[in-house]
């Protein structure tokens, strides 16, 4: 099982590169980051040093989406990258949430974004591809090896459909192991179903983790207030869901749906932060089963958990007052004991 680190780019861009670092040293195989231009620095600037600072580490965004760059632009980010630093980098993208809508625009359609993930895989592979409107285009200094994975971000069951059936990884942003087992199996059966192998789309879990030194009351309260932010995130996604399909669908789980029922509305300057006001409508059950808290011990059997469930990476938000803590606590005893 592979684990990456998750963080906002927010200034200064050197404690971004720092904590990457740190993360390699710690057994993290993927460095993640946000992409909102206007809430957060440019990632791809960052990915560039934290590739020169680091010599394994694989980076990208949760999640990047086909509304804010061109597509061919985003293609040679990608691979000029990996040109520079050999293949270490995989494209993670969405329909978009924050960066569309602080911009005054709406998400991208799922046909939008199965378009640009085939043109951005193909031009950063060194391949041709026509941009939309019949102009067929080739990065003339692409080399032979080069290859971008795409990994589709998902919830809604079109959506899962199209993740299997094209993406090269599909990332799940909550560690319900409810939750991970139905939308896993809904990719895996449309990745079947298109003729694919179980083992080419790769499956990230990714959700906010936080170490305690005990299962106390007290430790397990701040924890949770650390992490709810989190549910508020995902509650965009799941209002979107809800307003397509309604609150009660057999197409949606109502463990997913129903918890924003109390819902009011989001602020995006707080997004993705721990001091988010927003986000009290979330009870602390949906904390507990979207985020991961506790031990050591209750981290690594949630990710045995994830793993028998066909998990290929967690990745860790971490956005709360532990970062470096939750860093070395992986290094130490959670990783460890997930590769041993």
């Amino acid at each position: 099982m592979d684990f990456g680190l998750v963080l906002q780019t927010d200034p200064p861009a050197a404690q971004v590169i720092s904590l990457m670092k740190r993360a390699e040293r710690n057994g993290f195989r993927y460095g993640w980051t946000f992409d909102s231009a206007v809430l957060w620095q440019e990632p791809f600037v960052i990915y560039s040093q934290i590739l020169a600072n680091t010599r394994r580490l694989i980076v990208g965004p949760m999640v990047t989406n086909p509304g804010t760059r061109t597509w061919e632009v985003t293609a040679s980010t990608f691979a000029t990258l990996n040109d520079m630093y050999g293949n270490r980098t995989v494209c993670g993208i969405g329909r978009g949430d924050s960066a569309m809508r602080v911009a005054g625009r709406p998400p991208n359609t799922l046909a939008r974004v199965s378009a640009a993930m085939k043109v951005i895989r193909a031009l950063a592979s060194g391949q041709e591809a026509d941009l939309g409107d019949g102009t067929t285009v080739r990065f003339p200094w692409a080399g032979a090896d080069a290859r971008l994975p795409v990994w589709m971000a998902a919830y809604g069951p079109k959506a899962l459909k199209m993740a299997g059936e094209e993406a090269d990884g599909f990332i799940l942003q909550l560690a319900d192991p409810y939750l991970t087992q139905t939308m896993v199996k809904a990719v895996r059966d449309a990745a079947s179903a298109a003729g694919r192998g179980p083992d080419e789309v790769s499956i990230c879990v990714a959700a906010p983790a936080y170490l305690t030194e005990d299962d106390s009351p007290d430790a397990l309260a701040h924890a949770r207030e650390q992490c709810r932010w989190f549910g508020g995130m995902v509650g965009n996604h799941v209002a979107d869901l809800v307003a397509k399909y309604g609150a009660h669908s057999d197409l949606v789980p109502e463990a997913l749906t129903d918890y924003i029922k109390a819902r009011e509305g989001y602020d995006y300057s707080h997004h993705g932060r721990a001091d988010n006001p927003d986000t009290a409508f979330v009870p602390d059950d949906i904390v507990d089963r979207f985020c991961v808290i506790g031990t050591a011990e209750q981290h690594i059997a949630r990710m045995r958990e994830l793993r028998a469930l066909g998990v290929d990476q967690f990745a860790v938000y971490a956005m709360h007052d532990a970062r470096e803590r939750v860093i070395e606590g992986y290094g130490s005893t959670v990783i460890p004991a997930l590769r041993g």
